[in-house]
Formats: C-alpha cells, structure tokens, sequence
C-alpha cells in the first residue's frame, strides 16, 4: 500500500520517475488538485466547517490507482482506498490539513478531521472531507476567507474552473442566508514566481512559498 501524500507530492515524483518521466528540468509545481468548498452554517448563523472535495490531476491519479492495484494482499480496491483515505487524513493533520482560514482577518481555529473518504470517479481520485471549526463562531457582517496549499507549492490547489474562470459551484454555501461568495486569484510578486520557477524535483521549497500563490475564497453574509 503507498503510504505518502507529500503529502501528494513526492508520491507523484516517485510515481512519474517509475513510469520513466523526466522530470529533471521541471519547475514547481509537480501537479494539482482541483478544489470545490461548501461552507457549512448552523442555524444561528455560526460558521462550522468547510466542507472540501480535492480532485487529484489525471497523471497523479493514474499513478496512485496502479501502485494501489499493484499492492500486496487480496483487499478489494474500494478498501484500499479507504486505507489511502485514513493515510492522506493523518498526514494533512500534520499540515493544518493545507487550510488556512480567517474571519475579518483573524484567523480561526480548525478542528480535527473525522469525516472522509476516498474515491475513484471519472478516472481521478478524490479525497473528499469535512473539515470542522474547533468551535463554531459567529460570522455576523464579517468577511471570511479561506487558502486552501502546499506550503511547499509541490502541489498547485486551484478551484475547479471552466475556461479559466472559478465555475459557480467551486465555492458555495449550504445555508438558507443570503450570502455572497467570490474566489480571488492568486497574484504572486514576480520574484516568487521565479523562486518556483527555479525549483525542480530535488529542490526542497522554502515552507510558506504555496502561500503566494493561493486563490483565496471570500463569503460574507447578511442575517
């Protein structure tokens, strides 16, 4: 069973250096996961959690699905994707689970993730979790933000798109409020892109560096 997520990443470089892909000379990022949120509220209004689908790259997911086929053991596959899902969960717990999220500015505390699972669907893998507030908070007039990366910008998080443009269901809220939502593109200085650009498969990427090329996701909501 692959036991890595680095966290994606170095399962990706591993798994393309297998299948005799050069990847040498490329530059950060290695792959992507394509991102969809729904923010869930309670009914006083109070945010609890984000609700996250992550749809792994075509490549990556070909990749991960014959290392788990090639696997030891007689387990069905639905099972070992379970096992996948429950290693990708204790990794990204490590990592503030690649989201960082804010109300007006300041930043909220995240829970720990106990709903998941892991899917094959139209030929990728999805990892698909709830993502809980360590306690509710109220949202009020304030503005949230949520940056779902890489630290290490290994991998690239976008939201699902259509055309380059965010589609409509890349962010929205399961509520009854009226809330508006946007997503922001991200807007990195010059000089980070070429630090990324000058990162390869060897390279370790200063910690932080995915941070500046993150979208970020704006709700704000009237009561």
């Amino acid at each position: 069973m692959p036991s890595c997520f680095r966290v994606i990443g170095r399962c990706l470089a591993v798994g393309l250096l297998s299948l005799g892909v050069p990847l040498g000379a490329q530059a950060h990022p290695h792959g992507w996961i394509d991102l969809s949120v729904r923010l869930i509220l309670d009914d006083q209004g109070r945010v609890e959690a984000l609700h996250q689908r992550w749809r792994m790259d075509p490549f990556y997911s070909l990749v991960l699905l014959e290392e788990l086929g090639r696997a030891e053991g007689d387990e069905p596959m639905e099972a070992r994707l379970d096992q996948l899902g429950l290693e990708i969960r204790d990794t990204l717990a490590t990592q503030g689970y690649f989201t960082e999220l804010s109300r007006d500015g300041e930043p909220l505390a995240l829970g720990e993730v106990s709903e998941y699972t892991v899917m094959e669907r139209g030929g990728r893998v999805e990892f698909i979790f709830l993502l809980p507030l360590a306690e509710p908070r109220p949202l009020g007039e304030a503005t949230l933000r949520y940056q779902v990366f890489d630290p290490t910008y290994y991998i690239e998080v976008v939201h699902e798109a259509d055309d380059r443009a965010p589609r409509e269901d890349a962010l929205v809220v399961a509520s009854a409020y009226d809330c508006e939502t946007r997503i922001l593109p991200a807007d990195p200085d010059p000089a980070k892109v070429a630090q990324a650009a000058r990162l390869d498969i060897t390279d370790e990427a200063p910690d932080g560096l995915g941070r500046y090329f993150a979208e970020t996701g704006e709700i704000q909501c009237r009561f």
